[in-house]
Order: structure tokens, then sequence, then C-alpha cells
């Protein structure tokens, strides 16, 4: 006996409606749910709600884990190392300086950035239908 979540994940590709895959990054790069786009996405720093508070959607089985710190570590480390070598290379702040200027540019970038990007990668799994987000539990 099949359940109504079980036929879901069963019906063919064509009966289910699409999801745009850049809507729902853009929701929750603004931490808004990737359904609605109206309710908010997390319920304090970086845990999600288990259901949006205004369409119902259920988020409560996303699998973020390590992702967002990845991309993290890849997008800071890129644009704060680029810019540390171009002032190194016009000589316009001392060693010194550049190294605390670098080091606190670093961690604000990385802190500001983090909630944005797990909020993208959520919303990303809502409209690939990923880990239940499809109607299954896999």
């Amino acid at each position: 006996m099949h359940t109504e979540r079980q036929s879901a994940a069963l019906r063919p590709l064509e009966d289910v409606a699409p999801r745009p895959a850049l809507d729902a990054v853009l929701r929750g790069l603004r931490s808004r749910c990737p359904a609605c786009g109206e309710g908010p996405l997390f319920a304090s720093n970086l845990k999600t709600h288990d259901y949006c508070p205004s369409c119902g959607e259920e988020l409560h089985h996303h699998r973020a884990d390590d992702l967002p710190a990845y991309l993290n570590i890849f997008v800071t480390g890129h644009v704060v190392l680029g810019a540390m070598m171009m002032i190194m290379a016009l000589e316009i702040l001392g060693m010194w300086t550049l190294t605390a200027a670098t080091i606190a540019v670093g961690l604000v970038a990385a802190i500001a950035l983090m909630r944005p990007l797990k909020g993208m990668v959520v919303g990303l799994q809502w409209a690939l239908r990923m880990h239940g987000f499809g109607g299954d539990e896999s």
C-alpha cells in the first residue's frame, strides 16, 4: 500500500510541477523560503525553520551540511587573496597593516556570506527535489 508521499515520488517527472532553480536560489540568498519567497528560511543564525511559517513547506529535511562552508572558503579566499595581492603589488600599505586588514576583511566576509550561501544551497536542493523535497525520504 502506497502513501500519498510515496505515490508522489513514483509519479513520472512530466506530472510534477516544475520548480525554477534560479528563483529558488535567489530566494535562498535572501534568506526566504524557496517555495513561496515570503516566509523566513532561518529560525536562528544558521538553523532553518522546520516548516515555512507562510506556506507550510517542509524545510527540515535539507542536507546543506558542509557545502556552504566550502563555497564560503572558495569565494572569500579568492576575493580577499586577490585584493591582498593587488595591494601588495601596488605597495599601498605596509606589510603589517596589510596583514591586519586582510584578516579583518576575511573574517567579516566569511561571517557575512555564511547565511546567504546556506540559504542558496537549501533553495537549490528544494528546486532539484533533493533529500526529501521531492516527496521521497531519500
